[in-house]
């Protein structure tokens, strides 16, 4: 197996994966990756200067310098043995391509907006839907519609002592004490 080659599975990355980083990930294993690749992005640096003004007299330089980006680049070999980040195949695509990963984030950004766009059309047009049905059910049926009305403020008002009760709020979020 080739020590460059991610450890587990075949190297492929899945066209349908879309997360950024799985959930247990550790932050020190990540900082320890990205600190790697800035080092041997360094040492690639020196590397070119040395290279461009190469003489004689600055090949122990460079000899010491290709073995410090050696040892760099078997030392980050290593580490996706403790760093898991799944990387969508899409930001490959886009770097083949030549241009920045950053569009794929704006295009996942500015699809999740539209979806929301046209997901809130479509709630407001329920609660439309809704205000009008209650309208017309007024207008045929007032007792059953006042009953109906009654029962839902009833339900509400329970459910809004139950979540308060539970320390939640409305929207079913937790409330979370500040540490002092």
């Amino acid at each position: 197996m080739d020590s460059l080659a991610p450890s587990g599975g075949n190297g492929v990355v899945s066209p349908t994966e879309t997360t950024a980083a799985t959930s247990s990930q550790d932050p020190k294993n990540l900082d320890e990756t990205i600190n790697s690749i800035q080092k041997s992005l360094g040492l690639l640096h020196q590397l070119n200067l040395t290279v461009s003004s190469f003489n004689l007299a600055s090949q122990p330089r460079l000899l010491q310098r290709l073995n410090n980006l050696v040892l760099e680049l078997d030392n980050m070999s290593k580490l996706p043995e403790k760093c898991n980040i799944d990387v969508p195949m899409e930001v490959f695509n886009l770097i083949d391509d030549g241009k920045n990963p950053d569009e794929f984030t704006r295009d996942v950004l500015n699809k999740c907006i539209a979806k929301n766009q046209i997901t809130k059309g479509m709630a407001d047009a329920l609660k439309g839907l809704r205000k009008h049905l209650l309208e017309e059910l007024d207008q045929s049926f007032p007792d059953e519609v006042e009953t109906y009305r009654e029962i839902r403020f009833a339900s509400a008002a329970e459910a809004k002592w139950v979540a308060q009760a539970q320390s939640m709020l409305p929207n079913g979020d937790v409330k979370v004490k500040p540490e002092v």
